[in-house]
């Protein structure tokens, strides 16, 4: 299998997952696509520095061989399906309440407390 094949069975899996598994249905959503691009920004950065700098190689065979910022766009993808799995999974935890206590910024209170009993 090709790194091509790979990044799209990816992304077709993360939209499977996201559209079908656990019914978030992100993609569908404008706010993911407009906050999207500070991802992809930053994608860019890290992928051209470990491209550009030769610490990460590809077998041009194995790739299409369009690069964006030395990454080849096959990068993008995997970025993508990365980021819309992530996402999708949190939103799913999160809607069936898993761990909501503690909340965000009460661990090290509890922590404390714990402490000092001892």
């Amino acid at each position: 299998m090709t790194y091509t094949a790979a990044a799209l069975l990816g992304v077709l899996g993360a939209l499977a997952f996201d559209l079908f598994v656990v019914r978030t249905r992100l993609v569908l959503r404008p706010l993911f696509w407009a906050t999207y691009p500070i991802i992809l920004f930053f994608q860019l950065l890290s992928n051209g520095v470990l491209t550009g700098r030769d610490i990460v190689r590809y077998d041009p065979a194995a790739i299409v061989g369009v690069r964006l910022v030395y990454a080849p766009v096959e990068d993008l993808f995997f970025g993508f399906a990365l980021v819309l799995l992530t996402l999708s999974s949190w939103v799913f935890w999160g809607r069936a309440g898993v761990q909501r206590s503690p909340r965000a910024g009460e661990g090290s209170s509890r922590l404390l407390r714990w402490l000092r009993k001892r």
